[in-house]
């Protein structure tokens, strides 16, 4: 069997490449990246020397490449990944995630069609839904709540999720798609707001935060949700929609202080930024139906997750470099781990 990950070298993307590695020995993986600037082939280093892996270099807008991947690889399954995913990017520059998280998904859907691919998997995010107030105890999200954007970022990923699902209905691909709450771990991208804030306190600075940090996030251990995918590729049923929530609701300001606790500085040592435009409140998935058709629960609780990631950033501090070669931005370097993420 052969399995294709769009933007494997990404953060999610390389974390499920390996899971995948390390539970199907005898699988094909084949990698699809551009190699923007969130992708990383350290990330994938231990796959480059595997006989069943490849990686190609090449973006999912270009049909060509796209296309002559899947004619000579036929792969019996795709798992997509690669996205814009930085909402703050998004506002600066919309045009840019329409053509990849939009156009790119149909590139990839019409070459599923064309190559009899037995599964599209299309991997989204909780911003679809739009957000929660933050008080009067307002349920999370379910796979029925209406679709609700707030940022360009949100809207494309949206719109590919329809698109994928309209394959479905029309064409009769097999189709699934997973929302996700917010990813974090070892390998993500300094844009995000833990490793954000731990390059930030590990220079001894104070770290940024947009508006009060009341804004509430639902935190989920990257590694659990590559799983929890794994289990709907085997169990999830075609033209479905899977939330993926670690029911794990923290605001920015509270991780913040978990993440300073941990790093041994005090928990006020943050600076206020002005807000992002259009900044969602609250983030919360019901994860109900992938528990009760999957089996799938999160093994890694936030307290043990958030050490282990501080703990693998103390030990690769390049990871962080970016933050610093960027001017230490405090608007576009600050952002919660939202979206896709890979």
């Amino acid at each position: 069997m052969t399995l294709l990950v769009t933007g494997g070298a990404g953060f999610i993307g390389s974390h499920f490449l390996r899971i995948m590695r390390e539970q199907y020995p005898s699988l094909r993986l084949v990698c699809l990246d551009k190699l923007t600037y969130a992708g990383s082939r350290e990330a994938i280093a231990p796959l480059l020397e595997d006989n069943r892996f490849r990686f190609v270099k090449g973006d999912i807008c270009d049909g060509e490449t796209v296309f002559t991947l899947f004619d000579e690889e036929r792969p019996d399954a795709v798992v997509h990944f690669a996205a814009e995913s930085h909402v703050d990017r998004s506002i600066e520059d919309p045009a840019l995630f329409l053509r990849t998280n939009v156009l790119g998904t149909g590139v990839l859907l019409d070459a599923s069609r064309a190559f009899g691919v037995r599964r599209f998997h299309q991997v989204s995010t909780d911003e679809v839904y739009g957000d929660l107030p933050l008080h009067g105890g307002v349920s999370p999200f379910t796979e029925l709540s209406p679709l609700r954007p707030s940022s360009p970022y949100a809207a494309s990923k949206a719109s590919a999720d329809l698109l994928a699902l309209s394959y479905f209905r029309t064409y009769g691909l097999p189709v699934t798609v997973s929302r996700c709450s917010n990813n974090y771990g070892p390998w993500q991208y300094p844009e995000k707001l833990i490793p954000t804030a731990i390059a930030h306190a590990l220079r001894g600075e104070s770290v940024p935060l947009y508006g009060s940090g009341e804004n509430v996030r639902d935190w989920l251990w990257v590694e659990d949700h590559c799983r929890a995918i794994e289990l709907i590729l085997h169990k999830g049923r075609e033209g479905e929609v899977y939330n993926i929530g670690a029911g794990c609701e923290r605001s920015n300001r509270a991780l913040v202080g978990e993440l300073l606790a941990l790093l041994g500085l005090p928990r006020d040592a943050v600076v206020q930024v002005p807000d992002r435009r259009g900044h969602d409140l609250r983030y919360a998935l019901n994860a109900e139906k992938l528990m009760r058709e999957t089996g799938w629960r999160p093994q890694v609780s936030p307290e043990r997750g958030l050490a282990l990631t501080v703990e693998w950033y103390r030990k690769h501090p390049e990871r962080l470099q970016t933050v610093a070669e960027r001017g230490r931005e405090s608007r576009l370097g600050v952002s919660e781990a939202g979206g896709l993420r890979g």
